[in-house]
C-alpha cells in the first residue's frame, strides 16, 4: 500500500468545546477544511472564528448525533460546501453524573443515544461517503473507561465499552472487504473539559475529574497523531489511561472494591453542588443565550499539559531504539566492570 493521502476535509463532532474544540484548533493550523459539528450554537460559532483565524475554512452546523436523519444531512452537505470526507473523527457525548437508581430511564436512554448511537450514526455517515472511494480515516474518541468501569457513571462507561465492541466489529468487516478505511481509536484519561460544569449531576457536591488530569490539548495532540498514523488498533493517553486497562485485565475484582471505596469521594469536590449548574443532556448548554465554554474546564491549574507516556505511545520505535541501546549499554557495562 502506498502512502495515505494526506486528509483535506475533517470532520468533527462535539467540536464546540472540549476535545473536539481543542482538535479543530489543532488541525486548522494544518490548513485542513473542518466540518463542526455540536448542537450549541454560541460554542459552534467560536470554533468556527478560531478555525478561520488559522487560516483554515470552517464549516459549522448545528446537528444532534443522537438523530441519524440529521447526521445523515450532515454529512451530505459537508461533501457538498467542503468536498469529500477524508477524515471524521467521532467525539461529542453526553450524560449524566449519578448512581444508577437515582438515574432516570429516559435520561440513561438519552445519554446512550448521545454517547453510543451518536458514533454508529457517525461512523455510517462517514462509511456512505467514504466507501465508493475506498479511502479515509475514521477516528473514535474513546476513555479509559471504555474498559475499566466506575461508580457514579455507568451510562458514559456503559457506551464507551459498546463504542469498542461495535469498532472492532467494524474493523473486521472491513479487513474481510480489504477495505483500505482505517478506523482506530483513542483512550482518554480524565481531562479539564467544561463536561464537568455542564453534565446532568445529581451528585451533592460539585463534580470533578479523578486526577491525574490532563488539558484538552494532551488529548488532541493523540487524536491527530492517530489519524496520522491509524494503522494501529487503539492508542492509550496518559499513564493513568494505561494503568486502568492494565490493571482491569490483571486484577477487576481488587480495582471493584478499591473504587467502591475511593470512587465517590475521587469524583466530587468539598464544596456543594450548585443547584442553577446547567444540564446538557436534553439542550445544549451554550445555544442561544448559553456562553462560550471553549476548550478547558475549572480545574486549569491541576492539567497537566503533557503526557510522557502518550509521547511513548506515539513514538514507539523511538522508545524502543532507546530502549534496546540502554540495556545493551548497560549489558556492555556489567561485562567491563566484570
Amino acid at each position: 500500500m502506498g502512502r495515505r493521502r494526506a486528509a483535506e476535509v475533517a470532520v468533527i463532532t462535539g467540536a464546540s468545546a472540549g476535545v473536539g474544540r481543542a482538535t479543530a484548533r489543532l488541525l486548522a493550523r494544518r490548513g485542513i477544511a473542518i466540518a463542526l459539528l455540536a448542537r450549541g450554537r454560541t460554542g459552534l460559532d467560536a470554533v468556527a472564528e478560531e478555525v478561520r483565524a488559522a487560516g483554515s475554512r470552517a464549516l459549522p452546523v448545528e446537528v444532534d448525533m443522537a438523530e441519524h436523519d440529521q447526521v445523515v444531512a450532515a454529512g451530505q452537505r459537508i461533501e457538498d460546501e467542503l468536498g469529500p470526507i477524508d477524515l471524521w473523527i467521532n467525539n461529542a457525548f453526553s450524560s449524566v453524573l449519578a448512581p444508577f437508581r437515582d438515574t432516570r430511564p429516559a435520561e440513561f436512554e438519552r445519554a446512550m443515544q448521545v454517547t453510543y448511537l451518536g458514533y454508529v450514526h457517525g461512523t455510517r455517515v462517514a462509511l456512505h461517503h467514504m466507501t465508493p472511494r475506498d479511502r479515509g480515516v475514521i477516528v473514535q474518541v474513546g476513555s479509559a473507561l471504555a474498559y475499566r468501569g466506575i461508580p457514579l457513571q455507568a451510562a458514559y462507561c456503559g457506551a464507551k465499552h459498546a463504542i469498542v465492541g461495535f469498532t472492532e466489529s467494524l474493523r473486521c468487516e472491513l479487513m474481510h472487504e480489504r477495505s483500505t478505511i482505517a478506523v482506530t481509536m483513542v483512550h482518554l484519561p480524565a481531562l479539564n473539559t467544561p463536561q464537568f460544569d455542564w453534565l446532568l449531576s445529581r451528585l451533592p457536591r460539585r463534580a470533578r475529574p479523578v486526577p491525574p488530569i490532563y488539558a484538552p490539548a494532551v488529548a488532541a495532540r493523540a487524536i491527530v497523531a492517530a489519524a496520522d498514523r491509524p494503522g494501529r488498533r487503539e492508542y492509550w493517553v496518559g499513564a493513568s489511561t494505561a494503568l486502568a486497562i492494565l490493571g482491569n485485565r490483571l486484577a477487576p475484582g481488587l480495582l471493584d472494591r478499591y473504587l467502591a471505596r475511593t470512587g465517590y469521594d475521587a469524583q466530587q469536590t468539598d464544596r456543594p453542588a450548585d443547584p442553577d449548574r446547567p444540564a446538557n443532556l436534553w439542550l445544549p448548554a451554550d445555544g442561544p443565550g448559553g456562553r462560550d465554554r471553549g476548550a478547558g474546564g475549572s480545574f486549569t491549574d491541576r492539567a497537566h499539559r503533557h503526557s510522557a507516556q502518550a509521547w511513548l505511545s506515539r513514538h514507539r520505535l523511538v522508545t524502543a531504539t532507546g530502549l534496546t541501546a540502554a540495556a545493551v549499554g548497560a549489558l556492555a557495562w556489567r561485562r567491563a566492570a566484570g
